[in-house]
């Protein structure tokens, strides 16, 4: 299959690495010092599983890369209304679009049925700018469990991790995700093909909401955040709401709050990705990770209020960061 990854940082250069070795056509899109570092020596993958290189198309213009079977979207979530009008180029009758952004995705209710259907959500799609430009039809859910980082220009340490679920927003089992799944899973890596893809996006967003803006905040780790009664409390509040929203969407998690408060602590000394981002003064994903479930509690009419707290005062942050 040919692939563009727009959005080549540690996930998609380190996704686009493994798919060009396993003998697909694939295209990096990217900026700055690290498009310059993989356009002259390729990528490189650090990995406990091995490392090695992969040479392959490097570039700022989409035009130069043309039509693709499978547009891979890395970018943060907020980064997604810049580059939505600018995939046209390598768009075919039957391209594929994957988002790989955490949290609530702007197409969530595309394809979903019921009282809430085509529903646009204006924290993950200020104004309609992504809808617009791409059309529900090529849309296929993705939920990103790998970790990695840049750890210099053009080389990525990848740290753990090599599921990308994946499903139809209607939940069918189509004929091009089940090859999508098997392009990936060529590649080394575990792309599932879920029913109820909606479910999965919740299950990892629960640690997210809680535990990005509450590191952001506090700077302490996952497990530092889990092993605090006071922090863990506040985590443990908000995961609670955000339950009772998405039990309102008629979506039921299979995992207990406990039992995601212990996963985290088991992380170990890990940073969130939100945390790294404040460090490294990047926009962060607040948003996406968390003023999305804020949205949807207030369509639902359900209070908020640990959620909402820690929101304004993350929001804070990164007005004052950037």
């Amino acid at each position: 299959m040919r692939f563009a990854i727009y959005g080549a940082g540690a996930i998609g250069a380190y996704l686009g690495a493994k798919l060009s070795v396993a003998g697909d056509d694939v295209a990096l899109i990217a900026r700055g010092p690290h498009l310059k570092a993989m356009r002259e020596n390729g990528v490189r993958i650090k990995s406990a599983e091995g490392d090695f290189d992969a040479k392959l198309l490097a570039t700022d213009d989409p035009a130069e890369v043309g039509e693709v079977d499978v547009v891979v979207l890395a970018v943060k979530a907020h980064g997604l209304t810049a580059i939505a009008p600018l995939l046209e180029p390598m768009l075919g009758p039957d391209t594929i679009v994957l988002p790989a952004q955490n949290g609530i995705p702007w197409w969530y209710f595309q394809g979903h049925g019921g009282t809430w259907e085509g529903t646009q959500l204006e924290s993950v799609d200020p104004g309609g700018v992504i809808t617009k430009h791409i059309a529900t039809e090529r849309i296929v859910g993705c939920v990103v469990y790998p970790a990695a980082t840049i750890v210099e220009p053009g080389v990525i340490q990848h740290e753990e991790g090599n599921r990308f679920s994946i499903g139809e927003l209607d939940g069918s089992s189509s004929d091009r995700v089940k090859a999508l799944s098997a392009a990936i899973g060529n590649a080394g890596l575990r792309a599932p093909v879920r029913s109820n893809i909606r479910q999965e996006i919740w299950v990892k967003l629960l640690g997210n909401l809680a535990f990005n803006p509450v590191s952001a905040l506090t700077k302490a780790s996952m497990e530092e955040i889990a092993r605090d009664p006071n922090a863990r409390a506040v985590a443990q509040s908000m995961m609670e709401e955000a339950y009772a929203v998405a039990a309102a969407l008629g979506v039921e998690i299979p995992i207990s709050v406990e039992q995601r408060l212990a996963g985290a602590e088991k992380v170990g000394d890990h940073k969130t990705s939100m945390l790294q981002d404040v460090e490294a003064a990047k926009p962060i994903e607040i948003d996406g990770l968390v003023g999305s479930v804020l949205e949807l509690g207030s369509m639902l009419d359900i209070p908020m209020p640990y959620t909402t707290t820690v929101y304004a005062c993350t929001k804070l942050l990164a007005q004052k960061s950037s």
